[in-house]
């Protein structure tokens, strides 16, 4: 079974692998028409999530009326789309490229930081976290992206080659504890970025508070991290200028980790994303149900706000 499975695998592998590479090289109006297509079926035949964004949007903003809901509902399915084939993308995206369309307005904060000591950079689901990780074009110290790893075995390895012409290493959530400490301990400076408003399983969470109003379990793994190692802990604040282009500015939280309260990273990250995802719904990643545990708080957490 195992052979069979490995074979189907590379069937998939250089079935698609063509097709995406094609996507990946065409010109700005054809790649962003292919887009648009995609969005039709995406969103208007085939309703992709739809039910889960509709009630996300209205959980989120019960004061909104119907015609706003529907006005971001229609855009996050266009950008959607976008940042998919902004994925597929990457594959032939050089470095000047990359710099074009993914501008890092302010890039001495990580400069600054890592003279002293190493950086745990947290984001969200928001605008075009896959090009988050051309970030380590613009720092020394050795890049590393905490990431899901990739089913088929031949695409896994693809992505892993590709992030690493950016300077970056793929680590799993599982060896990212291991692989922070054991740096840390090597007194090797590094750079890691955790998209961080992930929903944890509800049993198995430490901390619940409230997410755009709603109160949920929260992921405090970076936290716990840069707390117990003393890194420096950075919000990645991105928004989409225009279509295919984005800004990214650096948001300190705090220098040295140690010397912060139980929490108090964690909040001020939910806080920066909650400011975000304000000023444009739209980017955000509303097919995720981030809100799945609301009303199952246990009654352990009932101190905890």
């Amino acid at each position: 079974m195992p052979i069979i499975f490995s074979s189907m695998q590379l069937l998939a592998f250089v079935l698609i692998y063509p097709f995406l590479w094609i996507v990946s090289i065409l010109p700005h109006r054809l790649f962003y028409g292919l887009s648009d297509i995609a969005c039709f079926f995406i969103y208007r035949v085939f309703g992709y999530r739809r039910k889960v964004v509709q009630e996300n949007l209205n959980l989120v903003f019960p004061e909104k009326p119907k015609e706003e809901i529907h006005r971001i509902e229609k855009e996050f399915y266009k950008h959607l789309c976008d940042m998919f084939l902004e994925m597929v993308k990457t594959m032939n995206l050089s470095k000047a490229s990359v710099a074009k369309k993914y501008q890092v307005v302010n890039p001495e904060v990580l400069l600054d930081i890592e003279k002293e000591r190493s950086i745990i950079i947290l984001c969200a689901h928001y605008a075009n976290w896959e090009w988050n990780v051309s970030i380590n074009n613009y720092v020394n110290s050795k890049g590393y992206a905490v990431y899901q790893k990739v089913n088929n075995a031949y695409f896994d390895q693809f992505i892993r080659k590709v992030r690493a012409r950016w300077n970056t290493t793929l680590i799993t959530q599982a060896q990212t504890a291991k692989t922070v400490i054991k740096n840390y301990r090597d007194n090797v400076r590094a750079t890691y970025g955790m998209v961080s408003d992930q929903s944890p399983q509800a049993h198995r969470a430490h901390y619940w508070t409230d997410f755009l109003g709603i109160t949920v379990p929260i992921f405090i793994g970076g936290e716990t991290l840069a707390r117990k190692t003393g890194l420096a802990t950075v919000f990645l604040k991105v928004s989409k200028v225009k279509r295919g282009h984005y800004k990214a500015e650096f948001i300190p939280i705090a220098i040295n980790s140690k010397e912060t309260e139980e929490h108090e990273i964690t909040n001020k990250f939910l806080r920066l994303t909650e400011e975000q995802i304000l000023e444009q719904p739209q980017f955000y990643l509303w097919t995720h149900k981030r809100w799945k545990h609301r009303g199952k708080k246990p009654a352990a957490f009932a101190e905890v706000t």
